[in-house]
């Protein structure tokens, strides 16, 4: 038999049915007791009756004229006779013997004591040193019969009890437990934005060293992300200067050198330069979408920021290819408007850098809260769609990116209880690309 998983379960599985055979256990041998008890009682009630009619028998048969013929004690009313009785001389002759008193039923005098035959348990006795004896006797059902009731009373109660004893273990577990189910509702509400400590104050005593472990690993792990992430924001911020001082550089080079070679060596050194700053920027942003502070406490329309991150691509796309489509009401969010500004900027990013140059990329945002953003363009396999929310994961890796869009977006929506879908080809039709961002709403 294979124990649950479950704490809870085991121990109540365990102590009830430990209660339940230790029951079971006590009622046979308490059963056993009484049956041993009622023998004994049934037998002492064989043996005084004997000694009581024996001597009342053999004063009747000197009172009376013995003729040779048996007498048969009559009854008052209709009754069971559990107990009858036979009296007889030396010669074994029938002198005396109860109503209801099967002759077949009583065996030879032999001795005096206890005997029993296949059906009946018998006492023997004697009188006038063996002139008269008597055989009294009582069916082994009757004693099986009261034995029966006997534990099917003991028993009834039993088949009561033990279910509600089983339940008001299973109860009492739980209950006891709860602190630990708390404890694990506050370990498994941990992530990378919340590392804080958990709650410790009504564990026992057997489970605080644990929890207090748990608490110092995750204290260990917020130092080690803090650090990683400060890591990666610093060297991000202090790369923009060097970065921007050479692509200054290298751009003034270019426009004063007279040499087509030059040139395109410059010009190459600029595409790198740029590459580099993406990047920067892309792990400054991802450094802010790992860290907290990801909701707000004052709602924000979240429309107003998404026409200004639109507006701004605006100004770097010749196409104009963003086509807003915005509720007329206000889409209320608590989510920081910085974050979801970046989260935006990244989705509408990757439409137009990896979209049809021909066609619009449509933008719509949902009074619920949604954002959905489609481009046109070939359908993208089901193998590599389940990889583009991992870091430098890229769908064509000859596009320019540094393959930290979607991760980015993908991180901003776990830390604020989002949801990110993307799909391809597109709801409706037969190419593109589609992403749906999720947002909480107040």
């Amino acid at each position: 038999m294979r124990l649950p998983s479950s704490l809870q379960a085991r121990l109540a599985l365990v102590i009830g049915l430990g209660v339940a055979v230790l029951w079971v256990a006590t009622s046979l041998i308490t059963a056993a007791t009484i049956r041993g008890e009622i023998d004994e009682v049934f037998d002492s009630a064989l043996q005084e009756t004997a000694q009581r009619i024996l001597p009342l028998a053999v004063q009747d048969v000197f009172e009376r004229d013995d003729d040779g013929t048996e007498q048969l004690i009559t009854t008052l009313r209709e009754h069971d006779e559990f107990l009858t009785y036979v009296v007889r001389n030396k010669d074994g002759r029938v002198l005396l013997r109860s109503h209801d008193a099967d002759i077949r039923d009583f065996p030879p005098y032999v001795k005096i004591g206890f005997s029993q035959t296949a059906t009946h348990r018998l006492y023997y006795d004697a009188a006038l040193g063996g002139e008269f004896n008597i055989a009294i006797a009582e069916p082994l059902d009757h004693r099986a019969e009261v034995s029966r009731e006997t534990l099917m009373a003991l028993g009834l109660p039993l088949f009561v009890l033990l279910p509600l004893t089983l339940g008001g273990i299973w109860l009492l577990v739980r209950l006891m437990l709860r602190p630990l189910r708390g404890f694990r509702a506050g370990v498994a509400s941990r992530d990378g934005n919340d590392l804080t400590p958990v709650e410790t104050g009504d564990l026992p005593d057997e489970i605080t060293p644990v929890a207090e472990a748990v608490n110092a690993l995750l204290a260990r792990l917020q130092r080690t992300l803090a650090a990683e992430r400060s890591f990666a924001a610093n060297a991000a911020h202090e790369l923009r200067t060097p970065v921007a001082a050479a692509l200054a550089q290298t751009q003034r080079l270019s426009a004063e050198t007279g040499e087509d070679s030059t040139r395109k060596r410059a010009g190459d050194i600029e595409a790198s330069l740029k590459r580099l700053n993406r990047l920067s920027e892309k792990l400054m942003q991802m450094a802010r979408a790992e860290g907290a502070n990801l909701l707000s406490d004052t709602p924000h329309d979240l429309a107003i920021v998404l026409r200004m991150v639109a507006d701004d691509l605006a100004h770097t796309d010749s196409g104009n290819r963003l086509m807003l489509d915005l509720p007329p009401e206000p889409v209320m969010s608590r989510v920081d408007a910085d974050a979801f500004a970046i989260a935006a900027r990244n989705l509408l990013e990757n439409a137009l850098r990896h979209g049809d140059d021909n066609v619009p990329v449509n933008v719509t945002l949902k009074p619920d809260g949604t954002l959905q953003v489609v481009n046109a363009g070939p359908v993208v396999p089901p193998e590599v769609l389940d990889a583009l929310t991992q870091r430098f994961a890229r769908g064509d890796s000859s596009a320019e990116g540094s393959g930290l869009g979607l991760a980015i977006v993908q991180t901003i929506a776990k830390g604020i209880g989002g949801k990110l879908e993307i799909s391809s080809p597109a709801t409706g039709r037969e190419d593109g690309f589609q992403v749906v961002l999720q947002l909480p709403q107040v």
